[in-house]
């Protein structure tokens, strides 16, 4: 393992800022991998200071809005027979496309947002956005928001604590599980707060 983690920081190292983006951008579209293998050495590497925090971040977001945006725009522009006949064969599978459609739908257009720190559901909140035509500015703005979150927390676990393995697997698990939580919290507060404006409360 210490091999695989040591390959993975210097690859990170290599590719640079650019690599970051371009990683993310994959994580971010239809391509399913894993934030957490670019950011977390990221922030290592910033530790170690061959990297610049707070650019790794920004770039980090610049890639993962660009992924959102490029599964956006084939949503947008083709449709769902498009998806629903294509996505097979790039990972998008019709039960998948279903799950996140439900979702958009009983969350509404803050699901780019949140949707963005749940894992599984980031890759592919896009495409119900694009389906249903969504502002594209606010979509941007959401989705860089919640995928501003995710970065930063994953770059600055690297660069507190990449270095120690078990302790990073452990911070991990406490973060995404205290996400969710908060997540679901920050959900029904919403909706109650829709709900009271509607007059139904």
């Amino acid at each position: 393992m210490s091999d695989i983690i040591n390959w993975i920081v210097q690859t990170v190292g290599d590719l640079g800022y650019l690599g970051i983006f371009f990683m993310m951008f994959l994580e971010s579209s239809f391509f399913p991998f894993p934030s957490e293998v670019v950011m977390i050495p990221a922030g290592y590497l910033a530790y170690k200071g061959e990297m610049n925090l707070a650019l790794a971040v920004i770039c980090g977001i610049a890639g993962s809005l660009a992924g959102a945006l490029f599964n956006y725009y084939l949503a947008f522009k083709f449709g769902r027979a498009f998806l629903a006949r294509y996505g097979k064969y790039v990972l998008i599978k019709e039960q998948t496309l279903e799950k996140m459609e439900d979702f958009f739908a009983k969350h509404g257009h803050i699901s780019t947002f949140s949707g963005r720190l749940i894992p599984a559901v980031r890759q592919y909140i896009s495409l119900p956005a694009g389906l249903a035509r969504m502002d594209l500015l606010r979509f941007s703005i959401y989705t860089s928001l919640g995928a501003g979150i995710w970065v930063a927390i994953l770059a600055l676990l690297g660069y507190y604590i990449g270095h120690n393995e078990a302790l990073l697997k452990e911070y991990l698990h406490t973060i995404i599980i205290s996400i969710l939580v908060l997540l679901v919290i920050g959900t029904i507060f919403y909706i109650r707060l829709q709900i009271k404006k509607k007059g139904l409360l």
